[in-house]
């Protein structure tokens, strides 16, 4: 009886390692690991390109945000992908949170809500090319990705094109990774915006 208990326990072990190691390398995980660190309340900023990613009831409006650094004042930069931009200046709270400010993982990210579900799910993506960019290979090397009317991100170095409304995934280009996704949340158009 002992020698089955022994073995049983050893034949669980050997599987729950397996399990734990089948997926190797190609694991795609929905979020990163490097964390973002951005609150912006819309409520005091009350910027409308922001706002119009912002708002589940315009699905398919995703907006760029980047830091911005001019005449010795740190701005908030958006841009969505129907022709809007603005820049916000930093008020008292942003300029206190400044020095934990993580903006993706090369200064800018992407927010918005997809089209294709129902309800729509907010995406907050990193800026950069999953496939092009890394963050471990000095010297930094931008690889920014542009955003079209219809919600497809396109990087000029790899040809790779990413649909945002549905999480990110390649639809043109070579196989890879998809969009670096990180957690966030939104209270709505003039509400809290949070990307962690």
């Amino acid at each position: 009886m002992k020698v089955k208990s022994i073995i049983s326990k050893s034949i669980m072990a050997l599987l729950a390692v397996f399990a734990l190691t089948a997926c190797g390398d190609n694991v795609d995980y929905e979020y990163s690991n490097y964390h973002c660190n951005l609150t912006i309340d819309n409520a005091v900023h009350l910027d409308a390109t922001l706002a119009s990613a912002m708002n589940a009831l315009s699905p398919g409006v995703f907006t760029t945000i980047k830091p911005l650094y001019k005449d010795g004042t740190n701005y908030f930069y958006f841009k969505n992908n129907q022709g809007m931009e603005s820049e916000k200046r930093f008020n008292a709270i942003d300029d206190k949170l400044q020095s934990h400010l993580r903006i993706g993982m090369n200064g800018g990210l992407i927010v918005g809500f997809g089209n294709l579900d129902t309800p729509a799910r907010f995406f907050a993506y990193d800026l950069q090319c999953p496939n092009c960019f890394d963050l471990n290979a000095p010297p930094l090397r931008s690889y920014e990705l542009t955003v079209s009317g219809t919600g497809i991100a396109a990087c000029k170095t790899c040809k790779r094109t990413y649909n945002l409304n549905t999480g990110g995934n390649i639809v043109s280009g070579e196989k890879g990774k998809t969009m670096t996704r990180y957690r966030a949340s939104t209270a709505g158009p003039n509400g809290l915006l949070r990307v962690y």
